[in-house]
């Protein structure tokens, strides 16, 4: 019973590989089997890539809690489930990327990818020299509300493929939505890493 948190922080790194895999080979990024998809094949990996990323998703509160419930909290899996966090967070994104250009969503997915890339150089820099950097509470939600904001733009960039309404006056207010979702989760990623760097400078100093 107690390696169940860690079968399921194992499972979103999983389904983070694959959800990417399935947005790539949907976009035609994929060797030997995207050029062999039909119209409908791509839209079924749309679907499936949201479906993963939601499933992924909701393993990342019941590891935690089951950890907690069943008092098996281990050294591995503190360190696979920021690495489970940030493989599926990077993977939908470029998975998203791949899909085609989206402008509008860049920057708040560039300023994500920055934050994210930053503070995992801030943490491997900082633990020679004794320094550790206690994950937040703000940054457990910044890691909720990144899952919520990407989920809705995966909805809004596979529209079709579930079948949607098309209708502008339906769609549009969808996208408004969710990049509003990405763009508040981007800044509160920011925020978040800036109080992390701040945490870090003051334990290390100027050396």
């Amino acid at each position: 019973m107690k390696s169940i948190p860690n079968i399921l922080t194992f499972v979103r790194l999983l389904a983070g590989v694959m959800m990417f895999l399935f947005l790539a080979a949907a976009a035609g990024g994929v060797p030997f089997i995207s050029e062999r998809l039909t119209p409908d094949s791509q839209f079924a990996l749309e679907r499936w890539s949201l479906i993963a990323f939601v499933l992924a998703s909701i393993t990342d509160f019941f590891d935690g809690w089951l950890a907690r419930k069943l008092h098996a909290e281990s050294v591995w899996g503190a360190i696979l489930d920021p690495i489970g966090d940030k493989i599926l967070i990077c993977g939908a994104i470029l998975g998203l990327a791949a899909l085609g250009p989206q402008p509008q969503i860049a920057i708040p997915f560039a300023l994500i990818l920055f934050r994210e890339f930053a503070v995992s150089a801030l943490r491997e820099g900082a633990a020679p020299k004794g320094v550790k950097i206690p994950v937040t509470m703000l940054a457990k939600w910044k890691t909720t509300l990144q899952m919520i904001a990407i989920a809705a733009e995966l909805l809004v960039g596979s529209w079709a493929a579930w079948g949607l309404n098309g209708d502008p006056e339906v769609l549009g207010p969808a996208t408004l939505i969710a990049h509003s979702l990405l763009w508040l989760a981007a800044l509160i990623t920011l925020w978040t890493g800036a109080v992390y760097w701040h945490k870090a400078h003051v334990a290390i100093g100027d050396n």
